[in-house]
């Protein structure tokens, strides 16, 4: 009989992997992220273990966003609980003022909503320009 592995804390190897986002689509790439930040790429998949690898984004302002009129027309809600507290977001100011925010948003949506999900959260790096402070953990 065939057994499934399954993989311990221990025999993870996490690694870094950077991600330019200029000309690539924001959705698609998101999904790559989602899988990458959740290990489902590796043959070593676990679901209960964070078995995922680190990812740095750098362009993120100038990914493309396909669809008829969504970057004109998408807002991203927020509610503390209270009544007439939701507030709204456009795309377009999310996207001119914090693309980090933007970013760990849409990746959110696609990661378990459990603390393993925010564990695998905070492996992602959003940095609006070319330059980042991660170069000594990615290997050339």
């Amino acid at each position: 009989m065939k057994f499934t592995k399954i993989a311990t804390p221990e025999q993870i190897d996490q690694k870094w992997v950077l991600i330019d986002a200029e000309g690539k689509t924001f959705g698609r790439m998101i999904t790559e992220v989602a899988t990458i930040l959740r290990g489902k790429n590796k043959a070593c998949f676990t679901p209960n273990i964070d078995c995922g690898d680190y990812v740095v984004i750098i362009n993120a302002s100038k990914a493309k966003f396909n669809g008829l009129g969504k970057i004109a027309n998408k807002e991203y809600f927020s509610h503390s609980g209270y009544f007439g507290s939701t507030k709204s977001v456009k795309l377009t100011e999310l996207l001119e003022k914090n693309p980090e925010k933007l970013y760990k948003l849409a990746t959110r949506g696609m990661l378990p909503k459990t603390k393993l999900g925010a564990k695998m959260l905070k492996k992602l790096k959003v940095y609006a320009g070319a330059e980042h402070p991660h170069t000594a953990q990615i290997a050339k």
